[in-house]
C-alpha cells in the first residue's frame, strides 16, 4: 500500500536503538527485508497485520511506531523574543492573557541542568513576532494550566517543582530574567508573574516604584516571596581579607558584574556611589555575567575574586560571603490573572510547611511574610 502523506514513523530509531538490522526485524516480524526498508522510508504504508507484527516484534505499542501528523495540532503564537526569519525552532509554549506564548528554547534558555523539553515546533513565521507552532502532542490541557514566572531568584524552581507535586495537573514554567527583564516579560503579556528585588534609594521603597512606573497605570498586586541578603561572594577563606567595597579598590581586586536591569548590579551601583567610587576604579567592572549562578561559578573557579549575589548562592557554591544590603523579594502579579485557577493553585502553596523548609534549608532568606501582599498599584 503507497504511504499516507499524513503517516509518521520512527520504526528504524527504535530498531537501531535495539541493535536490529532490517533482516533482522523482517525475520522476527515474518516480512520481507523490502517492506521494513520500505516503511522506514515512507514509501509503503503497513497493513494492520504487519503493524501488529511489528510493534510486537520490537516490544512495543503502535502508537510509539506510527502517528498522523495531521493529528498534531497546530496553533499561532506570539514570539517572546526575537529569533532569525526563517529559524526552526524548539519552543515551550503557555497561554497568558488570551493568547499563546512560544518561548524559544534557544541557547541558555534551553537548558537547566540539561536539555528542556519541547512544547512544539515551529512551522512558519507569520509576521515580525508571530510564527506558527506544531505541538508535539495534544495535550492543551497542560499548556492552558500553565502558569509562567519570570525572574532571578533560584528558590522560584524549587517553589515551582513542589507545587506540581501538590498538583500533578499544574504546570509551572520558569523563565530566567533579571528584576527589571521580568518586569518588561509581565508587561508585554509574556508572563503571569514577575520576580524582581529593586531598592529604590530615593523613596527607601522596594520594588513598586519600578512597578508603577513599567506597568503605567495597569493594575498588579505584591507578594512578598522572601528577604534575602545580597552581598560579596568571595573564594572560600577570603584570602584577599575583603570586607567591604571599598577594599576591592584598594586591594586591586577583579570583579563580575551583573547586566544592567539586575537587582545585583543596582546594589552595587548604589553602594560604591554611597562611598564615592568611581565605576571605573573597580577592576571588572565590565565583566557582565547574566545570573546568580554564573557569577558565583565565576569566582568559585578563580576567575574573578569578588561579585554580587545573595547569601544562598554562596552556601550553595560553598564561596565566602559579606552581606551588605537585604533586599524584599516581590512577586508582581497584574490583577487580571489573579483569578485564574492555575495562578491560584501556585500561590496557594506559598504557605506549606514544604515551602518554607526547601528556603529555611538554603539559609539567607527571611520568610516571616512570605505571601503577603504588600502593595496594589
Amino acid at each position: 500500500m503507497k504511504q499516507d502523506s499524513d503517516l509518521r514513523n520512527n520504526l528504524k530509531s527504535i530498531r537501531t536503538r535495539l541493535g536490529m538490522s532490517q533482516q533482522d526485524l523482517a525475520n522476527i516480524a515474518s516480512v520481507t527485508r523490502q517492506t521494513i526498508s520500505g516503511v522506514e522510508s515512507g514509501l509503503y504504508a503497513p497493513s494492520v497485520a504487519i503493524t501488529l507484527r511489528l510493534s510486537k516484534a520490537l516490544g512495543c505499542q503502535v502508537e510509539d511506531l506510527f502517528w498522523l501528523e495531521r493529528d498534531l495540532p497546530e496553533i499561532e503564537a506570539v514570539l517572546a523574543k526575537p529569533v532569525p526569519k526563517g529559524q526552526q525552532l524548539r519552543v515551550s509554549m503557555a497561554r497568558v492573557g488570551g493568547q499563546w506564548i512560544a518561548y524559544p528554547l534557544i541557547g541558555k534558555d534551553a537548558f537547566r541542568q540539561d536539555m528542556i523539553p519541547a512544547d512544539g515546533e515551529s512551522t512558519s513565521q507569520t509576521g515580525t513576532n508571530k510564527v506558527r507552532v506544531r505541538l508535539l502532542d495534544d495535550n492543551l490541557d497542560t499548556l492552558h494550566n500553565t502558569v509562567v514566572i519570570a525572574g532571578c531568584a533560584p528558590v522560584i524552581s524549587l517553589w515551582a517543582r513542589a507545587t506540581e507535586r501538590w498538583h500533578p495537573q499544574l504546570r509551572v514554567q520558569y523563565n530566567f530574567a533579571n528584576s527589571m527583564a521580568a518586569l518588561h516579560s509581565l508587561c508585554r503579556g509574556e508572563a503571569h508573574i514577575a520576580g524582581m528585588h529593586l531598592y529604590d534609594p530615593e523613596t527607601g521603597e522596594y520594588n513598586t516604584p519600578f512597578v508603577r512606573d513599567v506597568l503605567a497605570g495597569r493594575e498588579a498586586v505584591l507578594i512578598t516571596l522572601g528577604v534575602w541578603e545580597e552581598g560579596l561572594v568571595l573564594k572560600p577563606s577570603n584570602p584577599r581579607g575583603i570586607r567591604t567595597v571599598t577594599d576591592l579598590v584598594a586591594g586591586g581586586a577583579t570583579i563580575v558584574n551583573r547586566e544592567i536591569g539586575s537587582g545585583s548590579r543596582m546594589l552595587l551601583e548604589q553602594t560604591l556611589q554611597k562611598e564615592q567610587i568611581p565605576f571605573d576604579a573597580v577592576q571588572g567592572f565590565d565583566n557582565i555575567l547574566k545570573s546568580h549562578q554564573d557569577v558565583a561559578q565565576a569566582v568559585g573557579l578563580g576567575i574573578a575574586d569578588a561579585g554580587m549575589s545573595t547569601a544562598s548562592v554562596a552556601t550553595a557554591f560553598g564561596l565566602g560571603f559579606i552581606p551588605l544590603h537585604q533586599s524584599r523579594y516581590d512577586l508582581v502579579i497584574l490583577k487580571e490573572y489573579l483569578e485564574e485557577a492555575p495562578v491560584q493553585q501556585l500561590l496557594s502553596t506559598l504557605g506549606h510547611r514544604m515551602v518554607h523548609s526547601q528556603f529555611e534549608i538554603l539559609g539567607g532568606y527571611d520568610i516571616s511574610k512570605i505571601g503577603e501582599v504588600v502593595a496594589t498599584v
